[in-house]
C-alpha cells in the first residue's frame, strides 16, 4: 500500500489561529444549540452517573432509575460497580459545574483523540504547525457528527473511553497500555475488546496486564461494595435487555440491524452467530492487508468488530467514526478513488445522523417491526464497517503495502510505541 497521504505544507502561522478560531465558534455554537432547544441538553447519562453513584450511599445501585428526562424507560445503572466508584466525588459538586466542564472536557478529549490519531499514522511528524491546524479543524467538525454531538447532549463518557484507548495505543509502556485499558474495562465493559489490538500488535504483556487490571477493579468492586458488586457480576453483567431495547433504531450493532431487519430480537442465535463469524473473518482478512506498521489502521479494524459484535451499540458509541475517518483521509489508502468514496459516504451518513432521522419514524423504541426500507436503512453503521473491511481487503490483493517504516529506537519513542512489525 503506498505511504499516508500528507497534505500540502502552507508555511502560515495565521492558520492555526483561524482553525482554533472556527474550533471556538463551533464549539459555541453546538453548546447555544444544545441549551437554547428543547431537550437539546438533558445530560440524562450524566444524571445517571452522578446519582447512580451517590446511591452507593443508600446500598441500592442496580435498584436506581432515573426517569425525569425519560419518563418512558427510566435508566437504570448499567455500569460495572467500579464506574460507579470511580463517578462518586461528582455528587459532591453542583451538577450544573459538572455539566458544563463535563462538556468542556469532552471536547479537549475530542482534540486529543485526532491529535494521537494523526501521530500513530505519522509519528514525530505530527507534532507541528500545520498538523496541529489539520487536528483544530477535524475536532471543529467532529462535534457535528452523531456520536460526539449525542454524547455531548446526553453526558455520555464515550470520547473519553476512546482518548483512554489511543493513549495506550500510542504508549510503549505494557503497563502503562495494559493498565489503561484494564481500567477503562472496569467503568465500561465495551473497552476490552482493546485486548485484541495488542494481540494483533503482538504486546502479549499489555494484553495479559489489561486482563489482571481489569479483574483487579472486580475484586476492589466486590471487596468494598460487598453485595451490590456481586449482583452486578451475578444477575446483570451480560445483560442486554437491561441496556436498554435491542431493536431500537439507535442500536447499530449487528443485533440491533438484524432484528429490525427480522422483525424480532435474534438474540444471540444462529443468525446472529453467523454474522458474528462473518465480520470476524472480514475483519481478520482486513487486518492481514493492512501494512504492517499500520497502527491507526489495525486500532480501527479492532474497534468497529467491537462495535459490530457488542448486544448493543448505540450511536453515541460509534465515537471511533471520527479516527477512522482520519485513517481514510490520511492514511495509506487515501489516494485511492474507492477509499474517498467510502470517507464521503461515512462522513455524510455521521454529520446528518442516520439513526437519528429513522428515529422520528419510530414510534416506540420498543417496537421492533417497521417497513423494510427502515429496516435496512436503520444498518448503515454496520453495513458501512463491514463496507470499510471489505475495501481494505480489495485495495491490499489490488497493489502491493510499501515497504515498512524504519522503526525507531524505544529508548526515543517518548513512552510511544514503536513501529513494529505484528
Amino acid at each position: 500500500m503506498p505511504q499516508s497521504v500528507r497534505p500540502p505544507h502552507r508555511p502560515n502561522s495565521q492558520r492555526v489561529w483561524w482553525c482554533a478560531a472556527l474550533l471556538l465558534v463551533s464549539v459555541t455554537a453546538r453548546l447555544l444549540w444544545a441549551f437554547l432547544t428543547p431537550n437539546g441538553l438533558n445530560l440524562v447519562d450524566l444524571h445517571v452517573y452522578v446519582e447512580g453513584a451517590a446511591s452507593l450511599l443508600q446500598g441500592d445501585l442496580y435498584d436506581f432509575t432515573y426517569s425525569q428526562d425519560t419518563p418512558d424507560f427510566p435508566l437504570p445503572f448499567t455500569y460495572p460497580p467500579f464506574a460507579a466508584m470511580v463517578f462518586f466525588p461528582l455528587h459532591y459538586l453542583p451538577f450544573g459545574f459538572v455539566g458544563l466542564v463535563w462538556q468542556l472536557l469532552t471536547v479537549a478529549a475530542l482534540y486529543g483523540i485526532v491529535r494521537i490519531a494523526l501521530e500513530l499514522l505519522f509519528g514525530a511528524d505530527a507534532h507541528t504547525t500545520r498538523w496541529t491546524s489539520v487536528a483544530l479543524a477535524w475536532t471543529a467538525i467532529g462535534v457535528w457528527t452523531e456520536p460526539v454531538r449525542m454524547t455531548l447532549d446526553y453526558g455520555q463518557v464515550n470520547v473519553f473511553l476512546v482518548l483512554g484507548i489511543m493513549i495506550a495505543a500510542r504508549s510503549s509502556r505494557w503497563w502503562l497500555s495494559g493498565g489503561l485499558v484494564g481500567i477503562l474495562a472496569g467503568i465500561k465493559l465495551t473497552p476490552a475488546i482493546a485486548g485484541l489490538y495488542f494481540l494483533a500488535r503482538r504486546r502479549w504483556s499489555a494484553a495479559v496486564f489489561s486482563g489482571v487490571v481489569f479483574f483487579a477493579t472486580v475484586a476492589v468492586s466486590v471487596l468494598i461494595l460487598g453485595e451490590q458488586a456481586r449482583r452486578y457480576f451475578t444477575t446483570f453483567f451480560g445483560d442486554a435487555d437491561r441496556v436498554g431495547p435491542v431493536g431500537s433504531v439507535w442500536n447499530q450493532s449487528l443485533r440491533g440491524a438484524l432484528s429490525r431487519i427480522v422483525g424480532h430480537d435474534v438474540g444471540t442465535g444462529p443468525l446472529w452467530l453467523v454474522a458474528v463469524v462473518f465480520s470476524a473473518a472480514l475483519a481478520y482478512a482486513a487486518w492481514r492487508a493492512l501494512g504492517p506498521d499500520d497502527r491507526l489502521g489495525t486500532l480501527v479494524v479492532v474497534q468497529l468488530f467491537g462495535l459490530l459484535v457488542s448486544p448493543i451499540s448505540w450511536a453515541h458509541h460509534w465515537v471511533w467514526v471520527v479516527p477512522m475517518l482520519v485513517w481514510l483521509v490520511y492514511g495509506p489508502l487515501a489516494q485511492r478513488r474507492g477509499t474517498r468514496v467510502i470517507a464521503a459516504c461515512w462522513a455524510i451518513t455521521t454529520l446528518v445522523g442516520v439513526p437519528w432521522l429513522l428515529g422520528w419514524a419510530q414510534d416506540s423504541i420498543w417496537e421492533i417491526s417497521r417497513p423494510a426500507v427502515l429496516s435496512w436503512l436503520g444498518a448503515a453503521n454496520a453495513v458501512g464497517a463491514l463496507a470499510v473491511y471489505a475495501w481494505i481487503v480489495h485495495a491490499g490483493r489490488t497493489q502491493p503495502p510499501a515497504e515498512p517504516v524504519t522503526p525507531r529506537p524505544a529508548s526515543r519513542s517518548g513512552g510511544r510505541e514503536p513501529d513494529r512489525r505484528p
